[in-house]
């Protein structure tokens, strides 16, 4: 018996809702082979449809082109069967399939002018406006460096907005771009952060427009604000669905250029995908290209013999990568102007080997490198006459010092170590994360020297967290060992010591300085483990049996992170951060922590298939799925289930990625 169209519609929503890559294409894949077998027919455009998004946003924007074909003809054979929301998807996707066109250097001009063509002419019969038109005809016009493109963008910018019109988020974030390259730099700030008082947020905003604000003020010699625009692309960048080569591979030419070179090596390293991957041939010399000009910084300012870890490109030092990178942008640029008649793509390539250093270096340093385990975190004052422990110091806490709430907070902050925190915990509260890590900070040095170890201790993880928020691993990692420290000589329980301990985890695996916290883990895990010693006070076994579950639980934590940190650092080191996340996992799951047994097992799986070990990766990673959906989060079941695809197709097991399918749309 077929299905009825509300049973079809329903199947086709639940692949809607998982997250983009393997899993939900071949889950959209078999539904739109169900529904050319047994109908309705009615629900085929809305299958076509999300078989096209799934493709577009999933990594295969190349097989879109075909699945699109489809709908439209279908359209063209049946519109009856199409209702309003099939519709706008259809035209909606016209979009998709312009920019997806360009992006391939083997498309030919004319077939992209003559899609276009069609696109105008279709939006017109259907009484659509012309807003996405006229943005496609400027996007094209602009990619293929065209004569008359600054016509067409005055021709876009003059059409009224539509139904189809790029989301409000987006369309400023292009306009700004556009008038950044062409001089009106000024212009394109203001538009931004305009835009940005509105809190804009879609797939790829306000990541993208950040980015380009990020280097506006750079370029501008506003080095404070531009830091503080890179933060924020930095924390939308981590939301973004899309691949993002564009404001990944500015942030790491902001880096190069403003002097932080070891954090654009480690952006490079933490983006490497994107050398040899990346959704389209575009995409993939649009990131060779922005990374180059980091690339030719680093090595025209001395740092061309720096190592950089790469997997899949051979290159070891800042210098081999950079004539790695300029091999393969030249070779994809001269692809795209052979297509596209100019010589657009060469001259982006060749002004992007010639980009310079900034006339300013960026202040990424939320807490000063000096922090250490002993060293303590006072130094002298650098025009702050206030916010002193008791020895008299102020703290210089990089951005921090500068923001002006920071500073004034701290001119007024009392000596009193418990008054100084509570003042960090109201800026912290109120949002100004910059002046809450030098408040936090003010608070440890003048507990500290109050003999106050322990809420030193707590000062310094606040300020290390605050640190960490705000991009700056380096100076949260110093914290965290300042904060670490002080604690153990505080005598502070091992439960409670060990989420501080995580927490240095989190950043030691950004920073590569691993086996410090490694160390302190497997101190405190056998600390959790040891027999206690007796207590005078006798308890009530409640207690007890609460108490033995918080050790339990933190000894699972510490695993966790510490089988994180293995993976990290790669090599030999991932065999056995798979036993200790397989480990971590069982510990989780024999206290009920269904979804953190399952982010551990996802964990192990990864690394099982790292290793080659595809049937042991298979098991962890079903397991993971499993204890998603027990704990009702589909959307890490359903990025584990594009992993576990991943696994299964490329060890020849398509029946078995076919049942999967099966299973997330039943």
């Amino acid at each position: 018996m077929s299905r009825t169209l509300d049973e079809a519609n329903r199947e086709i929503s639940r692949v809607r809702e998982m997250p983009y890559g393997l899993a939900r294409t071949q889950a959209a894949e078999r539904l739109v082979r169900l529904v050319d077998a047994e109908g309705p027919d009615e629900a085929r455009a809305y299958a076509l449809s999300t078989l096209v998004e799934a493709y577009q946003w999933g990594g295969e924007v190349d097989r879109s082109f075909v699945a699109f074909a489809r709908l439209l003809r279908w359209w063209d054979e049946h519109p009856e069967h199409f209702d309003a929301h099939d519709q706008h998807g259809l035209f909606w996707s016209f979009k998709w399939m312009i920019s997806g066109l360009a992006d391939f250097p083997t498309v030919p001009a004319e077939q992209i002018d003559r899609t276009l063509a069609d696109m105008e002419r279709r939006y017109a019969l259907a009484g659509n406006g012309m807003d996405a038109v006229a943005y496609e005809r400027f996007a094209w016009a602009r990619q293929r460096g065209a004569a008359d493109v600054e016509a067409a963008y005055q021709a876009w910018v003059a059409t009224p907005r539509d139904d189809f019109s790029q989301c409000e988020a987006c369309d400023p974030g292009d306009r700004a771009s556009w008038l950044i390259a062409t001089g009106r730099a000024e212009e394109g700030v203001r538009l931004i952060e305009q835009t940005l008082t509105e809190n804009p947020s879609c797939a790829s905003e306000p990541a993208d427009m950040l980015s380009y604000l990020a280097e506006a003020h750079l370029d501008a010699g506003r080095p404070r604000e531009a830091a503080r625009a890179h933060r924020r692309a930095v924390a939308a960048l981590a939301h973004a669905e899309s691949d993002m080569v564009g404001a990944r591979g500015r942030r790491i030419r902001l880096l190069a250029r403003g002097g932080q070179a070891e954090r654009a090596v480690r952006a490079i390293e933490a983006d490497q995908q994107y050398l040899t991957g990346g959704d389209t041939p575009y995409s993939r010399l649009a990131f060779a290209t922005l990374v180059g000009a980091a690339t030719h910084v680093l090595r025209e300012t001395g740092h061309g013999d720096r190592p950089v870890r790469l997997a899949t490109v051979p290159a070891g030092t800042v210098a081999e990568l950079d004539d790695w990178l300029r091999a393969r942008a030249d070779e994809l640029a001269a692809q795209f102007d052979a297509r596209n008649g100019t010589a657009s793509e060469s001259e982006a390539v060749a002004r992007a080997w010639r980009s310079t250093p900034a006339a300013d270096t960026l202040d990424l340093d939320v807490l000063p490198r000096g922090l250490g385990a002993t060293g303590g975190a006072a130094v002298p004052s650098t025009g702050s006459t206030g916010g002193a422990g008791t020895n008299g110091a102020a703290v210089v806490v990089g951005a921090a010092a500068g923001a002006e709430t920071g500073d004034a907070a701290r001119r007024a902050a009392p000596a009193d170590p418990a008054e100084l925190a509570s003042a960090a915990e109201r800026l912290a509260a109120s949002g100004d994360v910059e002046a809450a890590a030098g408040a936090y900070l003010d608070a440890a040095v003048a507990a500290e020297a109050a003999g106050l170890l322990v809420d030193a201790g707590f000062a310094y993880a606040e300020a290390a967290h605050c640190a960490q928020t705000l991009g700056d691993d380096d100076g949260a990692a110093a914290g965290y060992a300042a904060a670490v420290a002080r604690l153990r000589a505080g005598d502070l329980p091992p439960v409670s010591l060990a989420q501080v301990v995580v927490a240095w985890a989190r950043a030691a695996a950004v920073t590569g300085d691993a086996e410090a916290v490694l160390a302190e883990a497997e101190r405190l895990s056998r600390d959790l483990a040891a027999d206690p010693a007796p207590d005078a006070i006798e308890r009530a076994p409640e207690l007890e049996t609460r108490e033995q579950a918080a050790g339990r639980r933190a000894a699972a934590d510490l695993d966790d992170a510490a089988a994180r940190l293995l993976a990290t650092l790669g090599g030999d080191h991932r065999a056995p951060g798979a036993a200790v996340a397989q480990r971590a996992a069982e510990a989780y799951a024999g206290l009920g922590a269904v979804a953190d047994a399952a982010h551990a097992f996802w964990l192990a799986g990864r690394l099982h298939d790292d290793l080659g070990n595809v049937e042991e990766a298979v098991w962890h990673l079903e397991s993971a799925m499993e204890g998603f959906a027990a704990a009702r989060q589909r959307a890490p079941r359903g990025e584990v289930a594009n992993a576990l695809v991943d696994v299964l197709r490329r060890s020849g097991q398509e029946s078995r990625a076919e049942d999967l399918a099966r299973t997330l749309t039943a």
